[in-house]
């Protein structure tokens, strides 16, 4: 009977070493998180060029990540903004030069040149750069700008190629003011989507955006999944703004607020500072912020993180997917508590029962989760069976005993 005890025991310590932190159990469906190539992999190419989604899509990235804007002849093209002189060579363009402009967008006044002024042949004209100036400047000049079709037939040509679907993640960009300027993003973008044979609720789609009518106008015309993002807690989603509603994300945030949001969207894309908020410090007492590292700048690296919020675990409680954006592995994008590490961050959120990130480098954020998550599309050990591990072989030796 000792011997039994003893074996009971050593099988119950057995259970402590099983690494049940790093089985990353606690995501909403059971799988492993998905990596989505944030506006590819634009920590290496310029951003919304096909150049920066396919070599997403070869560093393993599941989702490819497009923002849609309009051009003046109603075509959708990938860029993040609907102003492009931050990622086009267009202010060196004398041909274009009448065209530069100051409009409201959102609220704010903005100048410099707007896809909704241009043709899409004129667009084709243009060549994508970096927008990052400490990124690589070497492959300004060489890409064009796509349509939203060219970056689908990049994954569906892909998703052949390489034996696995490769989905896409369109953001609809200002829809707003799109729609104030007869230039509506969402019949465009459905319609886009359907003539490509998306248009179920499984397809590898996403849709998101930052505004909340619009979500709720396209869960009238499409059975794919949307996802509400998320800015800071005290940021207001512009349509809120344009109708005179007082909401705030913060009060999205809440169990109301997600429930609310469960009823149109499949999941929440929160800035990651929601989920793990960080803040600078005056630890000189000068009234300042520190300037933790040095460069005289005061970016995410002098910021140290605080504990975690319970976001994730309320928009699972909600039903809701979370996937948070945006990781990135530039010394100026991390948080001091990294000590330069990218991986440390990826980590971190995957621990925390994160769904899926966005990323400027999805290389190290495959590599991170297929080592602390598990390969994609296979199920994660639930804690209950990882339980199993220890309590079965136990069954099995005092079956055994019993049997002698």
């Amino acid at each position: 009977m000792f011997r039994i005890c003893k074996l009971a025991l050593l099988a119950i310590a057995s259970l402590t070493v099983i690494p049940v932190g790093s089985a990353m159990a606690a995501t909403l469906t059971g799988k492993a998180p998905i990596v989505i190539g944030h506006r590819g992999a634009s920590g290496y190419r310029p951003e919304h060029t096909l150049a920066a989604y396919e070599l997403a899509i070869e560093m393993g990235a599941d989702y490819i990540e497009p923002d849609v804007v309009s051009t003046k002849d109603g075509v959708l093209i990938a860029r993040h903004e609907n102003e492009i002189s931050g990622t086009t060579d267009v202010a060196n363009r004398a041909d274009f030069a009448n065209r530069k402009t100051t409009k409201t967008i959102d609220g704010l006044p903005v100048t410099g040149w707007f896809t909704e002024d241009f043709t899409l042949a004129e667009i084709k004209t243009l060549r994508a750069k970096e927008r990052v100036p400490f990124r690589d400047q070497s492959y300004n000049g060489q890409f064009e700008i796509p349509t939203l079709q060219e970056v689908i037939d990049l994954a569906k040509r892909k998703s052949v190629e390489t034996g696995r679907t490769i989905g896409i993640y369109p953001e609809t960009k200002h829809p707003t003011y799109f729609k104030s300027i007869g230039l509506s993003l969402e019949e465009p973008l459905v319609n886009v989507l359907k003539t490509n044979g998306y248009d179920s609720p499984d397809d590898a789609v996403f849709i998101q955006s930052f505004e909340v009518s619009n979500l709720q106008f396209l869960k009238t015309l499409t059975n794919l999944p949307l996802v509400q993002l998320f800015d800071a807690s005290s940021a207001k989603p512009y349509d809120f703004v344009a109708s005179g509603d007082s909401r705030t994300y913060g009060d999205l945030l809440t169990s109301t607020g997600l429930a609310g949001i469960a009823q149109y969207a499949k999941g929440i894309g929160p800035w990651k500072r929601l989920i793990i908020p960080a803040d600078t410090v005056d630890n000189n007492g000068d009234g300042k912020p520190d300037d933790l590292n040095g460069d005289g700048v005061i970016s995410d690296a002098d910021k140290p993180l605080q504990q975690p919020t319970s976001l994730i675990n309320d928009a699972h409680a909600a039903g809701l997917l979370v996937h948070a954006y945006t990781f990135r592995s530039d010394d100026f994008f991390l948080a001091p508590d990294y000590n330069g590490n990218p991986e440390a961050e990826y980590e971190q959120f995957f621990k925390l029962g994160v769904d899926g990130v966005f990323s400027d480098f999805p290389d190290t954020a495959v590599a991170v989760r297929n080592r602390v998550a598990g390969e994609p599309n296979k199920d994660v050990p639930e804690p209950t069976s990882l339980l199993a591990f220890g309590i079965l072989p136990l069954a099995e030796i005092l079956r055994r005993r019993k049997a002698q």
